[in-house]
């Protein structure tokens, strides 16, 4: 999976011709592995993206990994140019431009392996289940806004992974990609004793969100997109996304 990610990447930025000097995009992103994470190869799949079709649509571009509140309030102020990592939120819209969905985020409940607990969209099917939920995180509208699902917080999904199998709760709430590389890191019988259901809660688009304090926002987005149109057809994509 690194190699690949290398490769391909690598292989990309040599097939665009040199950018015309313009002013080097900053780039910023809290810690998200798999998909931002300094310490991984490109910093993350996310970011190996980004990176990729900003730079297939003619911009240069660094990055800098930062707290999420640091990310928000930089690209407001014309810090950051570019966040590699959000989900569409009208309010942010204030101090940004969206681009289209460049990858699908699966939002799963995860179980302990076999535990008799479905998932079929309703979630009053959940209501007297214990979720482990991490702090901070938003899932879905419905899911955050529903008063009835009693929602234990933890420091993040490895912690709930603990308490799931602890049998401390009934669910832990993660993104597949996310879910499956912290699953990843944990002690090989612990990996086995959980699994994800299913039907995902929501499927969100990741998106980036381009400063308006950058006067080429537009112009920007509209080659983040054409970019990751070209990506998508020509199997670049699915290469930088693909786990063997």
């Amino acid at each position: 999976m690194q190699g690949l990610l290398r490769g391909v990447t690598l292989l990309v930025l040599l097939a665009i011709a040199p950018g015309s000097g313009a002013t080097t995009l900053r780039l910023a992103a809290d810690r998200w592995p798999p998909y931002v994470d300094s310490l991984l190869p490109d910093s993350g799949i996310a970011t190996a993206i980004v990176t990729a079709a900003l730079a297939r649509a003619g911009f240069a571009s660094e990055f800098q990994q930062v707290p999420w509140a640091r990310a928000i309030q930089g690209l407001g102020d014309g810090r950051y140019d570019v966040l590699v990592t959000v989900w569409y939120d009208p309010a942010r819209t204030q101090i940004g431009q969206y681009s289209d969905g460049y990858l699908l985020n699966r939002i799963l409940f995860w179980r302990k392996r076999g535990a008799d607990i479905h998932f079929d969209r309703d979630l009053a099917a959940l209501q007297d289940y214990s979720i482990a939920v991490s702090r901070g995180y938003a899932y879905s509208p419905a899911f955050t806004q529903d008063e009835h699902l009693h929602k234990v917080p933890v420091r993040n999904f490895a912690m709930g992974l603990e308490m799931l199998v602890a049998g401390r709760v009934d669910l832990a709430i993660e993104d597949e990609r996310v879910g499956r590389y912290v699953l990843g890191q944990q002690a090989v019988p612990l990996q086995y004793q959980v699994e994800p259901m299913p039907v995902p809660l929501a499927e969100p688009d990741l998106r980036i969100l381009v400063s308006l304090k950058n006067p080429d926002h537009e112009k920007i987005v509209q080659g983040f997109n054409r970019a990751i149109a070209a990506m998508k057809a020509d199997g670049t994509l699915r290469a930088m996304t693909h786990t063997p």
